[in-house]
């Protein structure tokens, strides 16, 4: 399961590379989870949004 720990820092590179799972939340401007990746695309789009995290705050 996809989530977010307490590490990110908000930069919005997890919403810009896979908007489809991530969004900020308007009251902690921290990055969080709305969908699960479950297509090929999905998927891929995801892995890239984790590995460009800055702070390695995405885990599965």
């Amino acid at each position: 399961m996809v989530k977010v720990n307490d590490s990110c820092i908000g930069c919005a590179t997890c919403v810009h590379l896979a908007p489809e799972i991530f969004e900020l939340d308007s009251a902690t401007f921290k990055a969080k989870v709305i969908k699960q990746p479950e297509t090929d695309q999905e998927k891929a789009n995801y892995q890239v949004a984790k590995d460009s995290c800055p702070v390695g705050a995405i885990e599965d």
